[in-house]
């Protein structure tokens, strides 16, 4: 018996050595956002605040990250349309930065598709709520690349949403936005 658990030990331990941590470079990885509407679409930045992957034999088995909210940017617009976009963004209307500045990414379960192409689902919290998201995450020596669409409406974020509101025409926002994360690690 003391064999038994000596060996599973050994091979726990061993498990858990192998396991490897790499926490993300926050001032060379982005989160690039993409809102769209019926009359074009914004573009801008998100900072992460910190974030690891987890690799074991090589192969991605855990992650987390954290988002600034407080350092979303518009990029493609300057002066005062863009301080007005951001501002707006960061109101109640959208992702109440005040009462929210973070947002988090926590993987739950990850199937690699081929070398270094993994299927991810994780959970996504933003504004306190917390919804499943899916997405396809690649690795590459000191990178890793995902693309996330994530629908707005299900963190209680409505505004300009024509899912819940008649009559806004050219004025409608697309419930779903794009996230593409560059990470460096």
């Amino acid at each position: 018996m003391k064999k038994i658990v000596f060996v599973m030990l050994v091979l726990f331990a061993a498990t858990t050595i192998s396991a490897q941590t790499r926490k993300m470079n926050i001032q060379k990885s982005v989160i690039t956002w993409t809102g769209k509407k019926v009359t074009g679409e914004h573009v801008g930045t998100i900072t992460i605040k910190e974030g690891a992957l987890i690799f074991k034999n090589g192969k991605v088995v855990g992650g987390s990250f954290v988002a600034d909210m407080t350092t979303l940017n518009n990029i493609d617009q300057s002066g005062k349309d863009k301080l007005k976009l951001e501002g707006h963004l960061k109101s109640s209307d959208f992702f109440n930065v005040e009462a929210f500045n973070t947002s988090l990414l926590v993987f739950k379960s990850i199937a690699e598709k081929e070398k270094n192409h993994y299927a991810v689902t994780a959970d996504l919290t933003i504004k306190g709520i917390t919804n499943p998201v899916k997405f396809d995450l690649m690795t590459k020596e000191n990178s890793a690349v995902a693309k996330l669409t994530v629908d707005r409406t299900k963190y209680g974020i409505q505004y300009g949403s024509g899912s819940f509101f008649d009559d806004l025409g050219d004025r409608t926002i697309y419930d779903n936005f794009e996230l593409n994360v560059d990470l460096k690690f």
